[in-house]
């Protein structure tokens, strides 16, 4: 993974990072963090004077509004959720799936552009793709580099988190202009301004907008990504909602309330 820059400044939310209960090894990971995206690190008994922290526990790195733990966000790759995502989500079959070229005995390499929690991205790299991720949040990132620090822990996901899944952190419009190899897919998850994504609370949304708002980049996002995918981009939009940048796309894969707009280049 990359360097992070310096981090956005979300919204007008006070930001640090801390740590729960006296634990040494919690205590120095966050002094680590908090001088890598250059924040405050506070005590414990000081979070409070903080809207949005960034707290080392037991089970990982979260994101907080301080105060709030139904507005958490945590990567955890391990979780019954994701488990039973990956056992139980439909293998090659599945829309996603589909949608980014995956066939019997052929995977694609892919690079998520607006990687997010990571959460697809994942997804099919446990369907036995390579995948870049990219984060523009140094946040998010954070996050996403915990979760997959602990997942690489655990004997299932071990091969997957050695060989099939990366980090970058950054723009993924400049990114994407220096990669040495050029992906077969590029997928893009951007953030709709009016709509919230169904598998994400309210108070969770909140936070991803105060930190990302709502890539209003995303029409220049698909132009880079068109001139640079191999074979195809996918980009996941809500029901209903516009195509980017007005570009109609090859086919569409239609579900309950989203959509993927394909792209063959």
């Amino acid at each position: 993974m990359n360097h992070f820059p310096h981090p956005p400044s979300p919204s007008l939310l006070s930001l640090a990072v801390t740590y729960v209960a006296e634990h040494p090894i919690l205590r120095e990971n966050a002094l680590n963090l908090a001088k890598k995206l250059q924040l405050n690190m506070v005590e414990p008994a000081e979070k409070q004077k903080n809207d949005l922290l960034l707290i080392y526990t037991e089970a990982g790195l979260q994101l907080q509004l301080s105060g709030n733990t139904k507005g958490t966000l945590h990567v955890d790759f391990s979780s019954g959720a994701m488990t039973y995502r990956r056992l139980h989500g439909g293998g090659i079959k599945q829309p996603l799936a589909k949608a980014v070229g995956i066939k019997p005995g052929k995977r694609p390499f892919i690079l998520d552009a607006t990687a997010g929690l990571g959460s697809d991205a994942f997804l099919l790299a446990t369907l036995g793709c390579r995948v870049c991720m990219v984060e523009r949040s140094p946040l998010l990132a954070a996050l996403l580099q915990d979760g997959m620090q602990r997942a690489a822990a655990d004997r299932e996901l071990q091969e997957i988190m050695a060989h099939r899944l990366t980090l970058l952190q950054g723009d993924a419009r400049i990114l994407i202009e220096g990669l040495t190899e050029r992906p077969d897919t590029i997928y893009m998850d951007p953030m709709y301004p009016h709509r919230r994504k169904a598998a994400l609370n309210r108070q969770e949304m909140r936070i991803i907008r105060s930190i990302v708002g709502t890539d209003e980049d995303a029409d220049e996002l698909l132009r880079t990504a068109l001139r640079h995918a191999d074979k195809r981009v996918v980009v996941k939009r809500p029901k209903g909602a516009p195509q980017i940048a007005d570009r109609a796309p090859t086919h569409v894969i239609s579900m309950k309330n989203s959509r993927y707009d394909v792209y063959m280049v």
